[in-house]
């Protein structure tokens, strides 16, 4: 993908071509300056321009993006404080995952691993793990809780092909959850994962449906519209468009496992997108600490898909 830098800093680059069938004819969806949600004509691809340029990109991740003042446009309020709610939706992930592992002890690679939340809940089952994650500022909880063995710091591009545990080829699942709206070249990274799966291994990812219709209904609102992060915003069509690209079969497409259990803090934190008066209606539940409640809009997506020989 090029670029033309529009900032005077030159951290904003226009992205004027659909990395998914190489169109150059797209129309803009919303307006929020100085960025736009563009649709391909052709294909139906949705992304941000412009966008940071890679560099810039890499150091949204830092310590101010795990523990954020505005949660709502960018990161998190309090990531690790959440750990006991993200261990709770991966156990209830595992229901998903478990079908699609070998008998036995799987080999398991995370990538986009953050504080390692997954792969501990993988390890409770007594599986083999690795993690890939490209923030130290919340890797390091995932070493704390994995070694340092287990847990790369870096992008998947950058593992050393020395590293132990870490061999192409060897592992029975990736995932990735929550990352490839984040990246800059999503078909790339679906490559790297495929050279690190076994044949007819699996990949598991998550991502948002721009077009569900809880996404519809919120326009602009919907809390995924999150303009410095999520760059890319898929549909069905177009993540298993750019799956087969990069070699994947998908062999099944679901919202059911892409809820999560969520605080009071967060409902309330949430509401303040869409209206002040939402915001003032629902700040008495942040008197509930420590209640929690599952949540589905269905408008994220859970996909399987085998890595094709």
């Amino acid at each position: 993908m090029t670029g033309t830098p529009v900032s005077a800093a030159g951290r904003l680059v226009e992205i004027n071509r659909c990395q998914i069938c190489g169109s150059e004819r797209a129309s803009t969806r919303y307006e929020d300056p100085p960025y736009k949600v563009v649709r391909c004509d052709d294909c139906s691809m949705v992304w941000v321009s412009p966008r940071f340029d890679d560099e810039a990109l890499r150091e949204v991740y830092g310590e101010d993006y795990w523990q954020s003042d505005s949660p709502k446009t960018k990161g998190y309020s309090d990531y690790a404080k959440d750990a006991d709610l993200y261990l709770k939706t991966f156990r209830r992930r595992h229901r998903l995952v478990r079908r699609y592992l070998p008998a036995g002890a799987a080999r398991i690679l995370d990538v986009g691993c953050a504080a390692g939340y997954f792969l501990r809940v993988m390890a409770e089952k007594g599986h083999d793990v690795r993690g890939v994650e490209v923030s130290d500022a919340i890797a390091a909880r995932a070493v704390e809780h994995l070694g340092s063995d287990r847990v790369h710091i870096g992008t998947l591009d950058s593992v050393p092909d020395d590293k132990v545990g870490y061999g192409k080829g060897s592992f029975d699942l990736v995932t990735m959850w929550d990352v490839i709206e984040h990246v800059p070249d999503p078909k790339q990274l679906l490559l790297e994962a495929k050279e690190m799966l076994r044949p007819e291994g699996h990949l598991i990812l998550e991502t948002q449906n721009v077009d569900s219709r809880f996404a519809t209904l919120l326009g602009l609102k919907w809390h995924h519209f999150k303009h410095q992060e999520h760059i890319f915003h898929f549909n069905p069509d177009t993540v298993r468009r750019v799956l087969d690209q990069a070699g994947f079969e998908v062999v099944k497409l679901t919202s059911s496992f892409g809820g999560k259990y969520v605080s009071f803090d967060f409902i309330a934190e949430r509401a303040a997108r869409l209206n002040r008066a939402a915001s003032l209606a629902l700040k008495p539940l942040t008197l509930l600490r420590g209640a929690n409640v599952y949540l589905n809009f269905h408008d994220e997506m859970v996909v399987v898909a085998r890595a094709r020989a």
